[in-house]
C-alpha cells in the first residue's frame, strides 16, 4: 500500500487498486487520464468498474488534453476537512473536458471534479469563477511523490456566455 501525505492528510492507495492508481501514476507524470470503455468507446471521469452508458466492465486509461469548460461550481466557505481549512474559501469545479463535450447526449459529457486554483496553486478568487469559463489542468507536486490534478483558468475566451452566482 502506498501512503502519501497531502496538506496533512494521509492518502492511501492499495497495491491492488484499479480505480485510482493509474490516475495518480499518470498525474505524477503530469498527464491527465480518464477511463475509456472497451465496448462503446465513450470516456468517463468518475471512478467505477462499469461504463455508465453500457454494461461493459472493460476499460483502459487514456490521456486527455486537460482543457475544458466549467460546467458547474461550488464555493466552499467553511470546510470540516482539516487539510483544507486554510484554503477556504475555495472553488470546487465540475469541468466538462473538450474530448467528449455534449456526448453521448447534449446533457452528458466527460466531466470531472477538482479544485480551481491559480498559477501559484492558491485558490482562485471567487469573483473570477464562472460557469462557461475555460480551464486547463495543472498539477500540485507534493514532497512525498504524489501529484494532484487541479484546474486553473486558461485565459481562453469562453465558448458561450458565462454565468456567476452573485449575492
Amino acid at each position: 500500500m502506498a501512503n502519501y501525505e497531502y496538506r496533512g492528510a494521509i492518502l492511501s492507495i492499495p497495491d491492488n487498486d484499479s480505480e485510482y492508481r493509474g490516475y495518480f501514476e499518470a498525474a505524477g507524470e503530469h498527464r491527465l487520464v480518464v477511463k475509456k470503455c472497451g465496448a462503446c468507446g465513450l470516456l468517463r471521469g468518475e471512478p467505477g468498474p462499469a461504463c455508465p452508458w453500457c454494461p461493459s466492465l472493460e476499460w483502459e486509461w487514456v490521456e486527455v488534453s486537460g482543457k475544458g469548460t466549467i460546467y458547474s461550481y461550488q464555493i466552499v466557505a467553511h470546510t470540516v476537512v482539516p487539510a483544507l481549512k486554510d484554503l477556504a474559501p475555495f472553488a470546487i469545479v465540475l469541468v466538462e473536458l473538450d474530448e467528449q463535450s455534449g456526448q453521448p447526449t447534449l446533457e452528458d459529457g466527460l466531466r470531472i471534479v477538482a479544485n480551481l486554483l491559480d498559477a501559484d496553486l492558491k485558490p482562485e478568487k471567487e469573483e473570477n469563477v464562472a460557469i462557461g469559463a475555460r480551464v486547463e489542468v495543472i498539477f500540485d507536486d507534493e514532497p512525498e511523490g504524489i501529484s494532484i490534478p487541479h484546474f486553473k483558468l486558461s485565459g481562453e475566451p469562453p465558448k458561450g456566455e458565462t454565468w456567476q452566482h452573485t449575492i
